[in-house]
């Protein structure tokens, strides 16, 4: 009859759903592949990752095999306000996992990948003009975190390295660039990436303090 007839499509339908459903949940992508880390940019090797899985959501099994540095703004739980950390094994050793979001709020991280050659220990390659030490220092990240009174600013920094600046709590935030241009930042998780070489300054333009984290990936010297 025309009722088992519809009866069965719509069946068929829901079991082609599922199996595309199953078939998704399998597939393995490269970390900057996920489409829930979303590569946001690129300078030759590096990359930035915008990572970001809504409350009951789960990646998609993906590969780490390269050393990762993490801005965490916030869990699913709590805001981070930048808290950083690296891992560097998967140089050595791969992983391949899949990570899930309970909630009830939205989980996400700036994420930089370095799939370089580590570099040495030394303080050869750090920024001049910064008045911080690193917060995190290893053969391939380096990490300040830098708070700004209001109408405070930064030294002119140099960076032989390139370099991204991320707001991690509220306000409003300049990042100079040589040429006089300057990127605005106005929400936790906005960034400016600043090409190796760059000079600039941070300011902090709003009425409330404002923390930046000024990350590096690391790279060998030619």
């Amino acid at each position: 009859s025309l009722t088992i007839v519809i009866a069965v499509a719509a069946l068929s339908t829901s079991n082609a759903a599922a199996a595309d459903e199953q078939n998704e949940m399998l597939r393995t992508e490269n970390v900057d592949d996920e489409p829930r880390q979303r590569t946001v940019h690129r300078d030759g090797n590096i990359r930035l990752l915008d990572v970001q899985i809504n409350p009951g959501d789960t990646s998609l099994p993906h590969i780490h095999n390269f050393a990762i540095m993490y801005t965490y703004i916030s869990t699913g739980k709590e805001p981070l306000y930048g808290r950083v950390n690296s891992n560097t094994d998967y140089v050595t050793e791969s992983l391949t996992h899949r990570v899930t979001n309970e909630g009830p709020n939205l989980f996400r991280i700036i994420a930089m990948g370095n799939p370089g050659p580590a570099v040495p220990d030394s303080v050869m390659d750090r920024p001049r003009g910064m008045a911080a030490e690193p917060t995190l220092e290893n053969p391939w990240f380096r990490s300040y975190r830098v708070e700004l009174a209001p109408g405070e600013s930064t030294d002119l920094q140099v960076h032989i390295n390139p370099s991204v600046v991320v707001q991690v709590t509220d306000g409003t935030v300049h990042v100079s660039r040589a040429d006089g241009v300057l990127a605005e930042l106005t929400e936790i998780a906005h960034w400016a990436w600043r090409d190796a070489g760059s000079s600039y300054q941070v300011s902090n333009v709003g009425t409330t303090a404002v923390t930046v984290v000024i990350n590096e990936p690391r790279r060998q010297s030619n």
